[in-house]
């Protein structure tokens, strides 16, 4: 998977600034939220509403830190869903802060580095020492290239919050693979691992392959898919509540078979983004011309 305080209600505007700025919404310049917000809270200090989305923040770092500590004890399998309640956790703070209107610089900036901690760092670290390290020297340059990889493409994010020409963001697209999807697709090989055994999924040379590729669809120009901007058919709707909670009941009784799917499922959509994206990008060409 790639990327908040308020004083009183009504005194400062509805801002789409926060943690992780939620890639795909709409963001209020940060030297505008700055001003605003900052100032107001040095002389007020932090009400427990503001204090929330970052207190969730503050629990997806946590768990990010604690996968590593599983990692280093050999309990892979706790690793793994530390840094998935990492990415449920990174996925709540900032709809929270937009729906207290809590949103600052200082989420915005905590939430970007816990997520290069707890998706970028955490699962480089895990596979390292469940994998990696037998590759010697080559194995911790591909576990550094995908951490730096993840750092990034979050400072990407950051950097383009104020710009304005963005055209994957204004068709409903992100760009390059979400820190949390990435982390996801990095560890889908020790998922497979765990539920089979099978050595062929712990290859040390293959691991390095897989991470370094993920690290690519961290930084590329690549447009995916923003489940924020996805808005499904009426006719669809009900079946695709029924898909949810059957892959929440998977979760629950096969949990690393479902992961892995999920995982797949992503890969498998990326083409289709392309398409559609292509798509979109000749009609805004043909409406220019």
């Amino acid at each position: 998977m790639s990327e908040p305080s308020s004083p009183s209600e009504g005194s400062l505007p509805a801002a789409r600034v926060g943690p992780k700025a939620a890639e795909g919404d709409e963001a209020l310049p940060l030297e505008e939220l700055m001003d605003d917000t900052d100032s107001v809270e040095e002389r007020t200090g932090l009400s427990l509403r503001a204090m929330l989305p970052n207190a969730i923040t503050a629990a997806a770092l946590c768990a990010g830190l604690t996968a590593v500590r599983f990692a280093i004890d050999e309990n892979w399998s706790f690793a793994v869903l530390a840094v998935v309640v990492a990415g449920v956790l990174d996925g709540m703070d900032g709809r929270i802060a937009r729906l207290l209107n809590a949103q600052s610089r200082f989420g915005a900036e905590l939430d970007s580095l816990a997520d290069a901690l707890s998706f970028g760092m955490a699962p480089a670290l895990i596979l390292f020492l469940w994998s990696l390290e037998d590759l010697t020297r080559f194995g911790w340059f591909a576990a550094l290239a995908y951490a730096i990889c993840c750092a990034l493409r979050l400072a990407r994010f950051n950097a383009q919050i104020d710009v304005e020409d963005q055209p994957h963001k204004s068709a409903g697209f992100l760009t390059g693979v979400p820190a949390p999807v990435g982390a996801g697709l990095a560890l889908t090989p020790l998922c497979l691992w765990i539920e089979t055994g099978m050595d062929v999924f712990r290859e040390p040379v293959f691991i390095a392959v897989w991470m370094s590729a993920i690290g690519v669809l961290f930084i590329s120009n690549m447009a995916t898919l923003s489940w924020t901007a996805v808005r499904p058919q009426r006719d669809v709707r009900i079946w695709l509540i029924a898909f949810v909670a059957i892959m929440f009941a998977g979760l629950l009784l096969e949990p690393w078979w479902t992961l892995s799917a999920i995982g797949a499922g992503y890969l498998a959509l990326m083409p289709y983004s392309l398409i559609r994206y292509g798509k979109i990008k000749r009609e805004r060409a043909r409406q220019q011309s």
